[in-house]
């Protein structure tokens, strides 16, 4: 039992213990906004806001730059969902949830592919381009500002994106060391598939 323990959280034993209480309240915030993200509840936003600053500086700090950026986007883009979700389309509704457009996978496409060069950049300008992780990281950090821009937008396809990020993060955040933010991928997978459903029944019934 105690090898298992090790293996799981072993790492924590070099840290801070500020950084270890940061990173659980990060995680319970982080799972508070994919929660309030699946009921299609405007607090998905300040709550995520809390989760990725407290990452900001933590990823900062381990000098996991692909991960910071990918927390810096979700910071910028919870503001820019939290106007879009309570903007007026008219005298009684707000933003409803709706599939991609034409122009939304351009956009898209374009997210994608400027993501993966701007982390690639970032990563050889300051030297962590050092092995197969960076290619990982750079790869679900596109897929994760794809997700975070349709999911502002309130598009259904941004689970899709979530769910494929979420699964790739599970065993990289392990091999990184980060088993509690491994935990927290795997169950924002289950929620990712669950609040797929939850959307597409909503926009079924509307």
């Amino acid at each position: 039992m105690n090898s298992v323990f090790e293996v799981l959280f072993g790492q924590y034993a070099a840290y801070d213990t500020i950084d270890i209480v940061l990173e659980l309240v990060a995680v319970v915030f982080g799972f508070l906004s994919v929660i309030f993200s699946k009921k299609n509840n405007i607090l998905v936003f300040p709550t995520g806001m809390v989760s990725t600053i407290i990452f900001v500086y933590l990823l900062l700090k381990w000098e996991l730059l692909g991960d910071m950026m990918i927390n810096a986007y979700y910071f910028i883009m919870s503001v820019y969902g939290w106007y879009v979700w309570t903007r007026q389309v008219d005298e009684k509704h707000v933003t409803p949830i709706s599939k991609l457009t034409i122009n939304d996978k351009k956009v898209s496409i374009t997210i994608f592919f400027a993501s993966l060069f701007f982390v690639y950049v970032i990563y050889h300008a300051f030297d962590k381009w050092t092995g197969w992780v960076a290619y990982v990281d750079t790869f679900t950090t596109a897929i994760f500002f794809v997700g975070m821009w349709l999911m502002a937008r309130r598009k259904i396809e941004n689970w899709i994106f979530w769910i494929v990020g979420d699964l790739i993060s599970v065993p990289l955040y392990f091999y990184k060391g980060f088993t509690l933010t491994s935990i927290q991928y795997l169950v924002f997978t289950v929620i990712a598939v669950l609040g797929y459903l939850a959307w597409k029944q909503k926009i079924e019934t509307n």
